[in-house]
């Protein structure tokens, strides 16, 4: 019954190794940022609400707030004061005067809120 003895055995003492990642392959901060944002979101409200420095785009269902304020940075050149992101899940709905069932894409959204003096041209 080895398991249950009170002394434990000396533990080796770890040596210090230096890490170098030279050559060893891509870091984790080196990640291809232009999958993330799908693509501008026009409509009416999002061309209003640029008036306001704030913008919203199409962004992959798995992203994160952090990919996406990397992303802005990277593509865009500006610093992102605040994101807030909105996931539509798909559905099925009536349309139409029958009332046909139509199936209904989700999507996520990142609303970006820029800092004033700054802006992206979308155009």
């Amino acid at each position: 019954m080895g398991l249950f003895t009170r002394t434990k055995k000396a533990e080796a003492p770890k040596a210090a190794a230096k890490v170098s990642n030279k050559g060893a392959g891509p870091l984790a901060t080196d990640r291809d940022l232009r999958g993330v944002i799908i693509r501008p979101r026009v409509t009416e409200k999002a061309v209003s609400k640029s008036d306001q420095n704030v913008y919203t785009f199409l962004i992959r269902q798995g992203a994160t707030k952090f990919d996406v304020r990397d992303a802005i940075k990277e593509l865009y050149k500006v610093t992102p004061e605040k994101i807030r992101t909105v996931t539509k899940a798909p559905a099925v709905r009536p349309s139409g005067s029958r009332n046909r069932m139509v199936k209904v894409a989700g999507m996520k959204k990142a609303y970006v809120y820029l800092k004033k003096g700054d802006t992206i041209n979308l155009v």
